[in-house]
């Protein structure tokens, strides 16, 4: 994919961001040195490479670098705290991590792979590591910063390089198989630790493929905007489709509402790629808004259905020409299973979600009885297409429980299509809370409240929130005598897990609501919404 785009125009520029931008020719140069380096340092077919980065060009050249060696990149949320490096390292079975350097406010990488992995200060020998916690990682590549104990360095990485011809990365390339797997994509389930998504080669490009040509029809002049971090699958597909039809991808390392308008106007954006409520409510209410030029912007992936009615009303007044797209979706099919097209009633951007893209078949059955369900009536998702991923890495129970015999593939998810094939989605049967965007797994956060030495028993539920949608609140039972605050357990749980994971509230309990057999979460969260005279 990308170097069809490179062939077509070298010149082209093919991806920008506030620190600077490439064109394809200098992307590729940079991406082949960078994939050689990798080879030099023993990366080879089918290895796991880490990507622990900021989203940027080096993210971006790193995944492809990991591709071109026929390796497969599992992409890190750089959000992680240290305990979930560790987990996704030793359960990836990581060979390699490549991350950044560079300290700022909003990241400190190395810090937080110190803390994961202790030993790599005293590590003898950085390219052949040997860490308890993650048995199969041998090494760690720094791009940027100082010198680091425990990681290769880019001066010494780049060397390494040098001793590797340009013609073995391409015989590894060429030796790649369609349905070999491309990338490892974490998302959080029901269990207490996320599960690894296999996602090969045709999945993503034909995904990227089918989304960007046929659907929202991009060609080398448009200029894809999207703030959402790549180590999504979302922002990822976004910047993969723009690659495919030979345009430009412009991107944001952390959201900034006033670099975004920046970014929009000054570029003449064409294709806004932003389905978070929460970055569009804060452009709104940026100063630079109104001034804001978005008249070069034809259509936008907002998905203004799920969304307050009055963000939708804003931008159809600021940008009545541009048609607004739905898209439904998840990791486990590639990103995106339906979304809005030049073809729909331009009103249905703002009711429904779209409709699924060519070779991706959508059913709606009844959780209980498999039998497909009616227009308009609401019911489990299943969906069967070339999209779908492979299984779920090291864990054959729960790819088992989630792809059948048929090839479908059930997403928990509660949805509806009407008599037209749009596509609505209306909540999850899964103990799943959605929090500005993040998928946030309620068992991941219960194991981590069950760990501090006071609590017996930890339950997890998620509130409304306007500006996050939903945000997580904990029911705790502590072992008799136990003593704690709810300041102190909150800080216990950011210390480990990710900010958008911590609980904002936590309630103490003596008895716990029960059915027959289990805990009726139902009845917690109805408690919580009267507490704070919430609505959903």
């Amino acid at each position: 994919m990308l170097l069809k785009a490179y062939d077509r125009d070298p010149a082209k520029l093919a991806i920008v961001f506030p620190a600077g931008s490439v064109t394809y020719g200098r992307l590729v140069d940079k991406i082949m040195l960078r994939a050689r380096g990798l080879w030099a340092l023993g990366v080879r077919p089918r290895d796991h490479v880490g990507i622990l980065l900021p989203s940027g060009i080096d993210f971006i050249e790193s995944f492809f670098a990991v591709a071109m060696c026929g390796a497969v990149s599992v992409l890190m949320n750089a959000r992680y705290k240290a305990p979930e490096l560790c987990y996704v390292a030793e359960n990836a079975d990581l060979t390699t991590i490549i991350t950044d350097g560079e300290v700022t406010e909003h990241v400190d990488l190395i810090g937080r792979m110190t803390e994961a992995f202790p030993e790599i200060t005293i590590a003898e020998d950085p390219k052949n590591l040997r860490l308890a916690q993650a048995p199969k990682l041998q090494r760690l590549v720094l791009l940027g910063g100082k010198k680091t104990p425990g990681f290769i360095g880019q001066a010494a990485f780049e060397e390494a390089a040098a001793d590797v011809d340009v013609l073995t990365i391409h015989k590894a390339r060429l030796g790649v198989r369609i349905r070999d797997i491309c990338m490892i994509l974490y998302t959080s389930g029901t269990s207490a630790n996320p599960k690894g998504c296999l996602l090969s080669h045709e999945a993503i490009v034909r995904e990227a493929n089918n989304l960007g040509r046929n659907r929202w029809e991009f060609n080398e002049t448009d200029r894809v905007w999207s703030p959402l971090p790549l180590f999504h699958v979302a922002a990822l597909l976004a910047m993969l489709s723009v690659i495919d039809a030979g345009g430009t991808f412009y991107g944001l390392p952390h959201f900034d509402a006033g670099e975004s308008l920046k970014q929009i106007g000054e570029n003449k954006v064409t294709f806004l790629f932003l389905p978070f409520v929460t970055f569009h409510q804060a452009m709104i209410a940026h100063p630079d808004f109104e001034r804001t030029d978005m008249s070069a912007i034809r259509s936008m992936n907002s998905c203004f259905a799920t969304m307050p009615e009055s963000l939708g009303e804003i931008y159809a007044k600021k940008v009545p020409h541009t048609l607004q797209f739905g898209t439904f979706g998840m990791t486990e099919a590639s990103g995106i299973v339906a979304t809005g097209g030049y073809d729909m009633p331009p009103e249905m951007g703002f009711l429904r979600l779209g409709t699924p893209l060519v070779g991706i078949e959508v059913r709606i059955v009844d959780v209980e009885t498999g039998k497909d369900l009616a227009a308009n009536e609401r019911g489990e998702v299943l969906i069967r297409g070339y999209n779908l991923f492979d299984g779920y890495y090291r864990d054959p129970e729960k790819t088992a429980q989630a792809l059948d015999a048929d090839g479908w593939y059930h997403s928990g998810d509660i949805g509806s299509l009407d008599e037209h094939g749009h596509i609505m989605f209306h909540g999850r049967f899964k103990d799943m809370l959605k929090v500005g965007g993040e998928n946030v797994a309620a068992a991941e956060v219960e194991a981590v409240l069950t760990r501090h030495p006071m609590v017996l028993l930890a339950q997890v539920v998620g509130i409304p929130d306007h500006k996050l949608a939903e945000i997580p609140a904990a029911f705790v039972e502590l072992k008799p005598g136990g003593q704690v605050t709810e300041e102190d357990l909150i800080a216990f749980v950011k210390k480990r897990m990710a900010s958008f994971k911590v609980p904002r509230y936590i309630r103490f309990v003596d008895e716990w609501p029960m059915s027959a057999s289990k805990i009726q979460k139902f009845k917690l969260r109805k408690d919580l919404m009267a507490e704070f005279n919430l609505t959903d």
